[in-house]
Parts: C-alpha cells; structure tokens; sequence
C-alpha cells in the first residue's frame, strides 16, 4: 500500500554575494536546520568581479517551517555575508503585463504556452499602442486589454498609464512582445530587471526599417534572435538568451520573415521561463542564467 504524499512547499532562493570561504556550508546548514530538503543547487564564481552567485531549490513540510521564519533566518545569513538575496514560493504564479503592437507572433505564443500549462505565469494585462480590432481573431481569455495610443507629444503620459498599470496590477514583469515603441530613458530605469524585450539579431547589425530585406541585401548566412533586459541603452541590456538559424543563398526575404518570427517566439518564451524559475541573475551588464 502507498503512503498517502506529505503536502510540501517548494521554495527558490537566489543569492550574490562577494566570495569568500563558507558561504555554502552556512547556507545548506541554516536550510537543514530548517527543516529545508535541498532539491537542486547550481553556483557560479565570477573570478572577474569576485562575486559568487547561487540558486538553490528546497522542499519543506507544511506547517513545519513559515515563510516568515525562512526570511529571519536567511536574513541574518544576508547581513553576515553582504548578500543581495531573494526568496520565492513556486506555487505563487508571478504576474506579468505583455505589451504588443501589430506583430503579434510572439504574443500568441506565449498567449498559447501559458493556456496549456508550460508557462506557470498570470497575465495581468495585455497593453498595446494599436486598438483592439488589429487582433480580432485573437482570444484574449478575459485578460483585459488596454489600448494606449502613444505619439511623441503623449509619450510621458502613456508611459504613465503604462507604469500605474504596472503597479496597480502587482505584476513583476513586463515583456516587449514585439512591442515596437522605443521605452524612455525614464520608463526603462522605472522597470529595471524588470522588463524583457525580443528583437532580431543579425550580424552585421541592421537597424530601422525593414531589417530582414537590409540581411538579404547583404547575403547573411545566419539569423537570429536576442531576448534581453530592457536598460536606458536601446538593444542592449543584458543578454538572457539568443539563437540562431542558418540562411542559404535560396532564401527570399519573405524566408528570413519567417524564419525570423520562429526565433524570435522561441527565444522570448525561453527567457521568459528563465526569469520566472528565478534562473537569471543580473550581473552588471551581463547576466548569469542558471539554464536546466
């Protein structure tokens, strides 16, 4: 016969610090004393910075162990290592507001990941600059949808109603989903480590208008996609995840398109997940990404 299962919490903690001897033994020690069962650890030491960087996954018994207690005793572990520390239920969906114009490639994917289960996240709210009949075959599932019309005149106030929907909705995390508006320098500092943007990634690199036809113009043998947080530098805050796809001399833009759009939907779904599983650690201005 089986034993009935004990109900369990399973929590996420991720940590940096400056390295020095110790930090690991006191960490799994203050777990076990808290009645914590280690799941999964992974580590990294920047050898560059002298930081150390580290995500532990724990399981402990309900009722044995509260979140509060687990706050009180990592946080005198904070104090004594100067670390910059979090810690996260993984029953609790973080909440997200995505942001689109008329390209909605990479909306529908996530739309589709989070429906079927593969991305435990909970839209709060989906914000575009283009009204709501642009996506009239979409289903939106009762997200609320909020048009906000930007032009350079109403730029800070859109971003106004952009970050009070932010916070009145608790969300965590906002995602470009090929959001085309270039975010000001003011809303950009407002979301920091915050915010994930997808855009195409071409080397050389082609900006403005019609990338794709400027690649095939070029002959690029490879394709790609970068997702990264958003920062007061356009395009260039640190890298989540990329990929790439091999071009031929056969492909026709509209081919690059395409190809494009299927990198883009992977790349931004990844980093997504990457950030919801508390995989990703800023590191000035690159990141360490604890991948599975």
């Amino acid at each position: 016969m089986t034993a009935p299962s004990v109900p369990q919490t399973t929590y996420v903690l991720t940590l940096s610090c400056p390295n020095r001897p110790g930090i690991v033994a006191a960490i799994s020690g203050r777990l076990a004393e808290l009645n914590a069962n280690i799941t999964e650890a992974q580590q990294f030491d920047d050898r560059d910075s002298t930081v150390f960087f580290m995500r532990i996954v724990f399981e402990i018994t309900d009722g044995q162990t509260s979140m509060q207690q687990l706050r009180e005793a990592l946080a005198v572990l904070g104090e004594t290592f100067s670390m910059d520390w979090a810690l996260h239920d993984r029953s609790v969906k973080p909440k997200v507001l995505l942001m689109v114009s008329r390209f909605d490639h990479c909306l529908v994917d996530l739309l589709y990941r989070w429906r079927i289960g593969e991305l435990p996240i909970e839209p709060v709210g989906i914000v575009s600059n283009h009204p709501r009949e642009v996506f009239a075959d979409l289903d939106f599932y009762g997200i609320p949808f909020h048009y906000l019309p930007v032009t350079k005149d109403t730029k800070p106030a859109q971003e106004a109603q952009i970050l009070d929907l932010f916070a009145s909705t608790g969300a965590e995390l906002v995602i470009l989903a090929r959001y085309m508006q270039v975010l000001s320098n003011e809303m950009a500092a407002s979301l920091s480590g915050h915010c994930i943007n997808i855009h195409h990634s071409f080397l050389p690199g082609f900006k403005g208008a019609r990338p794709y036809h400027q690649a095939f113009a070029r002959g690029v043998k490879l394709i790609g996609a970068t997702a990264h947080y958003v920062t007061r530098d356009l395009d260039e805050g640190p890298i989540i995840e990329q990929d790439v796809e091999r071009i031929s001399h056969a492909d026709t833009p509209d081919d690059l398109i395409r190809k494009g759009r299927d990198i883009e939907r992977r790349v931004l779904a990844r980093a997504v997940r990457y950030h919801i599983e508390r995989r990703t650690i800023i590191n000035g201005n690159r990141t360490v990404v604890f991948t599975p």
